[in-house]
């Protein structure tokens, strides 16, 4: 039995080819009852449209490319769960390639993107080399979602407000009566704001002299490094980790020293990932409103998809304290 075509549809249906495709695409000037009969025919001869022919004649993939820092960290799910669900009803699916994977093996996935002839890209996460999207947002339009970095001409950049949320985590222990606060940093733009709004946050309130800053990477091991460090030299009641990663090391290298969380320690960490709802984490964290970062990050595309000229914007979705089991006041001893 052969495959049914769209003239077998239009047949059926009664009406013309092209009628047939306005249906297809939704398009709004099509009468009732003649949508009604292309659907009812699509449906009885189970037609699926040929998405490479539409794609040829529309001279686009509908594909849009999704170029992740390192998919093995767990933030990125909600944000591309938001993406994802944006992009889908706007009839676009995405490409996912792994950063991590591309300096494994040295190879420019941004180059790929463009010869699969993607309608856009969104680079997630802070790159290894955030300038090597440069040359691809000359050619296909991009957005930068979750990071500050790259500032490119024309390309939108979406994430969270890392400063507001840093002063959340800071302020909260803060006002569990916390006085000696470390930072586990990270690196990159994103590292830097939540960095430097720790240490804002911590000279407005008169404890200066009592901040301490650790510098650590993005990862479980980074942060589990970085508080074996900071606990062989100094001994704060609280430390606030740059993510959640970083912070279930920074619990680990506690746990070892002989420390409780959170009656000797107390620990904050920031993305609200899965790993903070773990019962035996439970993780007091802050939400980075990932899952709207990426809704905003599809729309954005979306946008310039449309109107690629138009100039760049920076939009932050607002972030929130989830308060869980590793915040507490700190023994009156201390």
């Amino acid at each position: 039995m052969s495959t049914p075509t769209i003239r077998d549809v239009a047949e059926r249906a009664g009406v013309s080819k092209s009628l047939v495709s306005l249906v297809l695409r939704g398009s709004a000037g099509v009468r009732p009852e003649k949508r009604e009969a292309v659907l009812a025919a699509v449906e009885a001869l189970g037609y699926r449209p040929n998405a490479a022919a539409r794609s040829l004649s529309e001279r686009r993939t509908r594909t849009v490319g999704v170029l992740l820092n390192d998919m093995r960290n767990p933030w990125f799910v909600e944000l591309l769960d938001g993406l994802n669900a944006r992009l889908y009803d706007n009839g676009l699916h995405m490409l996912l390639a792994d950063g991590h994977l591309n300096r494994r093996l040295g190879e420019d996935l941004t180059r790929t993107f463009t010869e699969l002839r993607v309608d856009g890209l969104i680079a997630v996460g802070t790159l290894q080399d955030p300038q090597a999207l440069r040359t691809v947002a000359r050619l296909v339009p991009t957005v930068v979602a979750g990071t500050r970095e790259p500032v490119l001409p024309g390309v939108d950049i979406v994430a969270n407000d890392d400063e507001h949320g840093a002063r959340l985590a800071t302020e909260h222990l803060i006002g569990l009566g916390h006085r000696h606060i470390a930072h586990i940093a990270g690196q990159g733009a994103v590292g830097d704001l939540r960095r430097r709004s720790f240490e804002a946050t911590m000279r407005e309130h008169g404890l200066a002299d009592t901040a301490v800053v650790e510098q650590g990477d993005l990862t479980e091991e980074g942060g589990y490094r970085a508080t074996v460090r900071l606990l062989s030299r100094v001994r704060p009641t609280a430390v606030f980790a740059v993510n959640d990663m970083a912070c279930v090391g920074a619990l680990s290298a506690a746990e070892e020293t002989g420390l409780q969380v959170p009656r000797d320690l107390s620990l904050v960490g920031y993305d609200n990932t899965y790993l903070s709802r773990l019962r035996h984490l439970w993780l007091t964290t802050v939400d980075n409103a990932s899952h709207d970062v990426g809704r905003r990050a599809a729309q954005r595309l979306l946008d310039r998809i449309d109107e690629p000229d138009r100039p760049r914007e920076v939009d932050l979705a607002t972030p929130f304290l989830e308060v869980r089991g590793t915040t507490a006041p700190p023994l009156a001893d201390t």
